[in-house]
Protein backbone atom coordinates (compact mmCIF):
# COMPACT_ATOMS: atom_id res chain seq x y z
CA UNK A 1 0.00 0.00 0.00
CA UNK A 2 1.32 3.44 -1.42
CA UNK A 3 1.98 5.20 2.36
CA UNK A 4 1.42 8.68 1.07
CA UNK A 5 -1.95 10.06 1.20
CA UNK A 6 -4.29 12.65 -0.54
CA UNK A 7 -3.62 16.05 1.06
CA UNK A 8 -6.65 17.91 -0.36
CA UNK A 9 -9.02 15.73 1.93
CA UNK A 10 -7.03 16.06 5.19
CA UNK A 11 -9.54 19.49 6.16
CA UNK A 12 -12.24 16.44 5.21
CA UNK A 13 -10.70 13.89 8.03
CA UNK A 14 -10.25 17.11 10.32
CA UNK A 15 -13.77 17.95 9.92
CA UNK A 16 -15.27 14.26 10.23
CA UNK A 17 -12.75 14.11 13.87
CA UNK A 18 -14.68 17.02 14.95
CA UNK A 19 -18.24 15.84 13.90
CA UNK A 20 -18.04 11.95 14.72
CA UNK A 21 -21.38 10.16 14.56
CA UNK A 22 -23.42 9.13 17.89
CA UNK A 23 -21.99 5.17 17.49
CA UNK A 24 -18.14 6.60 17.19
CA UNK A 25 -18.23 9.15 19.60
CA UNK A 26 -19.29 6.13 22.33
CA UNK A 27 -16.62 3.37 20.87
CA UNK A 28 -13.59 6.20 20.84
CA UNK A 29 -14.60 7.78 24.58
CA UNK A 30 -15.69 5.15 26.16
CA UNK A 31 -12.86 2.56 24.98
CA UNK A 32 -10.95 3.02 22.27
CA UNK A 33 -9.62 6.30 24.02
CA UNK A 34 -7.94 4.60 26.73
CA UNK A 35 -6.99 1.56 25.59
CA UNK A 36 -3.35 0.65 26.11
CA UNK A 37 -2.57 0.27 22.27
CA UNK A 38 -2.94 3.12 20.14
CA UNK A 39 -5.95 3.70 17.81
CA UNK A 40 -5.93 7.29 15.93
CA UNK A 41 -9.21 8.52 14.81
CA UNK A 42 -10.21 9.43 11.43
CA UNK A 43 -7.00 8.08 9.80
CA UNK A 44 -6.11 8.62 6.04
CA UNK A 45 -4.91 5.88 3.95
CA UNK A 46 -4.24 6.58 0.50
CA UNK A 47 -7.45 7.64 -0.62
CA UNK A 48 -9.36 6.78 2.29
CA UNK A 49 -10.31 8.06 5.26
CA UNK A 50 -11.38 5.64 8.03
CA UNK A 51 -12.90 5.64 11.47
CA UNK A 52 -10.10 4.53 13.44
CA UNK A 53 -6.47 2.71 13.18
CA UNK A 54 -4.11 1.18 14.69
CA UNK A 55 -0.84 1.06 13.95
CA UNK A 56 0.38 -1.48 15.99
CA UNK A 57 -1.77 -4.14 14.59
CA UNK A 58 -2.54 -2.63 11.18
CA UNK A 59 -6.06 -3.43 12.23
CA UNK A 60 -8.73 -0.40 10.29
CA UNK A 61 -12.13 -0.05 12.12
CA UNK A 62 -14.78 1.59 10.16
CA UNK A 63 -18.73 2.41 11.59
CA UNK A 64 -21.37 1.77 9.51
CA UNK A 65 -25.01 2.85 10.95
Amino acid sequence: MDRKHNKNIVPFAKELRKNMTKEERHLWYDFLRNYPIRFSRQKILGKYIVDFYCAKAKLAIELDV
